[in-house]
């Protein structure tokens, strides 16, 4: 139905949606004026058309009020509204048939300006537009975008490229941009899903989103950004500058829609040669990250909650037990008196500065919560301190508003004013002061309890200062509100400690919030889903310019399982914040809990981060100093190679590729691994293993790493410097090394040093019998710190991963001679017979996995059944060559307890739970029957690294009552440089004997010292070393049934005995030595069972 013409000649209506709309086309002058109190609007249709119709109205403060014409009082042919508004008044009405009408119309080009620096331009949908869009938030300053610049006569991007197209509906602009088919699309802040976002759709809009999957389409942070990589490689940025609720969509190929309410301008960037170009430009729109504390890049450990000041000593001191590295403890909620922010419950965490006392002392900072929501108890201070500052959010009827979170009903700070955030900031400068290192925001979208949304109601009031926004309704302002917050505690922290680096973690966040804090992925799940969505879920952040983020690993909600853990730490550990973190309800995932192997590979995982630490802070100052991430995609190394668009689960550390695995039961391997062009030279640390994932490095890069600590305190300025070297195609390389305190702002005045190494491939007369010689040195240096005195160490990675070395003194030039040809290849050769990583490697068991096994009606292959006197054996040569039954005939005893792949009798070669030795494949290299018919069998099997582990089982005649077992690790061949010896390794026996009865079972013994010991069941391990001992025997003792087990071994070679109970089963473990071992010198361990009566165990054992 056509507008009434007299309607149409008044107004060229735009259309709306409620919580905004568009300026009308009635009198400008009028609504130049600050204050209205009424609009008159002369119309002349009748009632009929009215009832037709829906108008909107808006005024600042207010949100979009939709009426229909019965609630209009209709006099004289006008419409009267009253508003009160220090601003302009907009009112809309549009029909319900009008679409494709002169009411709406069609998308046109955007008007545009220069700003910032060339190739970044401001795009509005008309002048009128342009003066009504609000003032920035996300800007670091608002000026720089309303502020057109003036190109150079040298600019070379004088113009845009790609101009947006504006259409206006019911009060909201959607812009359209249309780019070069074949255009990929990355970006959009915090989203869960694939890395590359054609045909998706999320909405910018913050929100409580626990249990969230890959489908979820509004997660905690809103990024009204995407970044576009276009088909030849050039890379393209667009920006929808408004803080309100907006529609990013992505569906339609090539295609780029923003939708939200009001006028908002459009700030595009470039095209640039590459994303790094466009995220630098970015950076100096919204700000780059606050250059962090060095020990905030160390891991982390949080829990919801550790109950209470002694669980949370009893952690830290574990790490430190057991050498796991760990800079971090976090305080959830539960640390507060009743939830209230900033108290301490007085039973549970009675002396929080002592606490942190403790922390300190161990090597470890402390990272505490605050959450916005004050309750609302008249009485306690600082509720009371924020009622006469009136600094609370309030209800549109102008009375603070109060929403159910944990404490009961809570007010809830108003971050837009200035004056709130200087209240807050005093009671943060307070709170730091009994020793807290760090503060955590959480719940800060603001989240609500007991509401649909999940938040505030629309309709609450912020009355902003004027330089945000001034005074709007919580619509306009619920997306900057975890922003502003993380702003309010970090200036707080910067009041307590001027001199030192504040560090905050936000949940909610906006465009622009790295200034203030880093953030990470939220409450995420332990699933295999949720740790393949790790890697594109940082990346995505570090796109939209948060590079300061990663999962809670492990997953927050739910249980892990060891591989899943183990794996999860391995990809977490090389992320930019790496966290582990898990809600109340769920197994306890510290990285011990899931069993010796698990707790092993976590061990390496967090090995590698602090080995890595140098060139991982030296990325942090290169984000801090120009934008570009501290991960990013592989398509960063080759934009225009397409086959790298989508790859998401490898990424960059710079020239480091970290290439992992996200699925179950399987494993990375290097053949398949997806590789930028160019040289990438594949090396681990010694560790490798298959639930880590494969380090390769760019040829023509040189990255600085350091030794293994247990924390970033532990690390001294005069500690070695290792460079890891990979020369390109021309021989050459080179790398940058960033040093300061790690703490303070004095960066800022030249206190650091910014080294850059360079590497080349020389020829030279004394350079070896290659005749050439590779020479490192330094060849730039800046900053006023003084370069310390300390060793310079090279690793220099060759092909098949085979490496040089070299040692000299930092600062001096150090040469490494290559070898000749015949010399090359010979270490090649050595390198292959070790196969690193090797096929039959597997990954850590996981409870799916035992499940599927014991479905198997046949076993993939042959038990070897083995006859030895009175025993029957049955041994699985191809998983560890383990024994799967032990049973005594004569007493239809069967001893063991396990599956085909996991417990039994196992035999590892190290102290770590489940280390190699105990799942590799057996060749079976002879079995044996001697003269009296016993059957006897000799395996061994790779362990990697040179090392085999052989195993030999028999008996002593056809009428023994014996079961012999002689085991040894043994060197074949080792690698280049390790001066004929191999790792570190230990030869450790692990029977798991059933348990019929806890109450009738014991371990009985006599120690070395002579003392006679019975050990019931009870949780944990039982060491026994020196005298403690058992003097060469020991017995499992089943009263129950009136038998033992004797295990009788050589004490020369057992250095430590283990006694550990769990559930139905007992383990004797035997351990030899941990060292090196070579061809002369291999480890071994002889031992042997034998079943007795109850009877005979006390006369022989009295």
């Amino acid at each position: 139905m056509p507008l009434p013409k007299t309607l149409a000649q008044t107004f060229a209506f735009r259309s709306n949606v409620a919580g905004s709309g568009l300026m009308s086309r009635f009198d400008r002058r009028a609504l130049a004026h600050s204050s209205w109190t009424e609009i008159v609007v002369p119309l002349t249709f009748d009632r009929t058309f009215l009832a037709k119709r829906k108008f909107s109205f808006l005024a600042p403060g207010i949100s979009g009020i939709s009426v229909w014409p019965r609630q209009i009082p209709v006099q004289h042919g006008c419409i009267r509204r009253q508003f009160c508004s220090s601003r302009s008044i907009r009112a809309i009405g549009r029909g319900p048939e009008e679409k494709g009408s002169d009411l709406m119309p069609p998308a046109k080009k955007m008007l545009w300006a220069p700003i910032i620096q060339e190739g970044v331009f401001r795009f509005d949908a008309n002048e009128g537009a342009k003066k009504q869009a609000w003032p920035s938030v996300s800007f670091v300053n608002g000026q720089d975008r309303e502020s057109p610049i003036t190109l150079t006569a040298e600019a070379h991007i004088r113009e845009p490229l790609y101009i947006p197209q504006c259409r206006t509906d019911n009060g909201s602009q959607t812009i359209t941009v249309k780019l070069p088919e074949g255009t990929s699309f990355y970006g959009t802040g915090e989203v869960s899903g694939p890395l590359e976002r054609t045909g998706k759709r999320v909405f910018a809009w913050n929100t409580d989103a626990w249990g969230y999957g890959p489908s979820t389409t509004a997660l905690y942070q809103s990024h009204p950004w995407v970044l576009a990589l276009l088909p030849d490689g050039t890379t393209f940025g667009v920006l929808a500058d408004t803080t309100r609720r907006a529609e990013i969509d992505t569906r339609k190929a090539s295609t780029i829609r923003f939708v939200a309410s009001g006028s908002y301008p459009v700030i595009t960037f470039g095209p640039f040669s590459s994303p790094e170009a466009v995220l630098t430009a970015l950076s100096k729109a919204t700000g780059t990250l606050a250059m962090p504390p060095k020990w905030t890049l160390g891991y982390q450990q949080c829990r919801w909650s550790y109950e209470t000041a002694d669980r949370v000593v009893e952690i830290a001191t574990t790490f430190r037990e057991k050498k796991i590295p760990c800079d971090v403890i976090w305080m959830d909620i539960d640390y507060m008196n009743a939830w209230r922010c900033f108290t301490f419950d007085p039973e549970t965490f009675p002396e929080p500065a002592k606490l942190s006392d403790l922390l300190h002392e161990k090597g470890f900072k402390g990272v505490w919560m605050l959450d916005p929501g004050i309750k609302q108890e008249p009485g306690w201070s600082v509720y009371d301190s924020g009622t006469a500052e009136d600094v609370w959010v309030l209800q549109a009827n102008k009375k603070p508003y109060a929403g159910e979170v944990w404490p009961g009903p809570c007010c809830f700070p108003d971050y837009t004013q200035a004056k709130t955030r200087k209240w807050w900031g005093g009671l943060v400068k307070d709170f730091v002061k009994i020793g807290v290192d760090g503060i955590w925001n959480d719940m800060n979208e603001p989240a609500v309890f007991k509401s649909l949304s999940k938040t505030m109601p629309d309709t609450n009031i912020h009355r902003g200062d004027e330089d945000l926004g001034g005074s709007q309704n919580h619509q306009h302002y619920h997306n900057v509100y975890g922003m502003l917050m993380a702003r309010s505690t970090y200036e707080g922290m910067i009041l307590a400690n001027p001199e030192k680096r504040p560090f905050v973690l936000t949940r909610a966040g906006h465009v622009g919030s790295q200034r203030y804090a880093a953030t990470w992925t939220g409450d995420n799940l332990s699933s295999w889903i949720h740790l393949e969505m790790s890697i594109p879920m940082s990346l995505n952040l570090g796109l939209s310019g948060q590079p300061f983020s990663g999962p809670d690993i492990g997953g927050f909600g739910g249980n892990a399982t060891p591989q899943m853990f183990a794996r999860w730490m391995g990809i977490g550990a090389m992320l930019p914040f790496a966290r582990g973190h898990s809600e109340k309800g769920t197994v306890d995932h510290e990285p011990w809990e899931f069993g010796k192997e698990c707790e092993d590979v976590c061990r390496q995982a967090l090995y590698r981060r602090y080995r890595i630490l140098p060139h991982l802070y030296t990325l942090f100052y290169k984000a801090h100093t120009t934008g570009v991430p501290i991960m990013s995609p592989l398509f960063f190394a080759d934009p225009k190679d397409e086959k790298l668009r989508k790859v998401e689960d490898s990424f960059l550390l710079g020239p480091l590729l970290v290439a992992a695995c996200t699925k179950a039961g399987k494993k990375p391997d290097p053949k398949k691994t997806v590789l930028p062009s160019g040289l990438w030279q594949l090396f681990d640390f010694d560790d490798s293993h298959p639930d880590l994932p494969l380090l390769f490095l760019k040829g023509g890069s040189i990255i600085p790493t350091g030794q293994v600590s247990q924390n970033t305190g532990d690390v001294s300025e005069n500690d070695p410097i290792t460079l890891i070297i990979a020369l390109d195609e021309e021989g050459k390389a080179e790398g940058t090394l960033y040093e300061d305190d790690g703490d303070s702002f004095e960066y800022k005045k030249g206190q650091f040093l910014l080294t850059r190494y360079s590497a080349a491939l020389v020829s030279s007369s004394t350079g070896g019998s290659s005749g050439k010689k590779i020479v490192i040195k330094i060849t730039q240096s800046d900053g006023y710190l003084s370069r310390p005195k300390r060793p310079l160490k090279v690793r220099i990675l060759l092909a098949n991963k085979a490496e040089l070395e070299g040692e000299g003194v930092d600062g001096e030039e150090l040469t490494v001679d290559l070898p000749s040809r015949f010399d090359m290849a010979q270490i090649t050769t050595l390198i292959q017979q070790q196969d690193l990583p090797k096929e039959d490697d597997e990954n850590i068991p996981d409870e799916a996995d035992h499940e599927t096994s014991e479905s198997l009606a046949v076993p993939p292959t042959t038990l070897l059944d083995l006859k030895i006197g009175d025993w029957s054996l049955k041994v699985a040569p191809w998983i560890g060559g383990r024994i799967v039954s032990m049973i005594h005939e004569p007493t239809e005893t069967e001893w063991l307890e396990g599956k085909l792949e996991h417990g039994a009798y196992e035999e590892y070669s190290g102290v770590e739970y489940r280390s190699p030795g105990c799942v590799e494949q057996y060749d079976v290299k002879k079995e044996q029957s001697d003269i009296e018919g016993t059957d006897g069998v000799v395996m061994e099997g790779d362990i990697g690294g040179g090392l085999v582990m052989c195993r030999q089982i028999g008996g002593k005649g056809a009428d023994s009552k014996i079961v012999q077992i002689s085991s040894s690790i043994e060197a074949r061949s080792v690698g280049a440089g390790s001066g004929g010896f191999s790792r570190l390794v230990c030869l450790r026996v692990h029977p798991s004997f059933k348990v019929a009865n806890y109450e009738l079972a014991l371990v009985k013994f006599t120690s070395i010292s002579g003392e006679a010991r019975e050990i019931v069941p009870k949780p944990g391990d039982i060491m026994l070393t020196a005298d403690d001992r058992p003097n060469g025997e020991w017995a499992f003792l089943d009263k129950e049934n009136g038998v033992a087990i004797v295990n009788r071994f050589n004490p020369e070679q057992v250095f430590t005995c283990v006694i550990h109970w769990s559930a139905g089963i007992c383990n004797l473990e035997l351990w030899s030595e941990e060292r090196p071992v070579s061809k002369e010198t291999p480890l071994q361990i002889c031992h042997e069972y034998e079943t007795v009566s109850e009877q005979e165990l006390l006369q022989s054992q009295p």
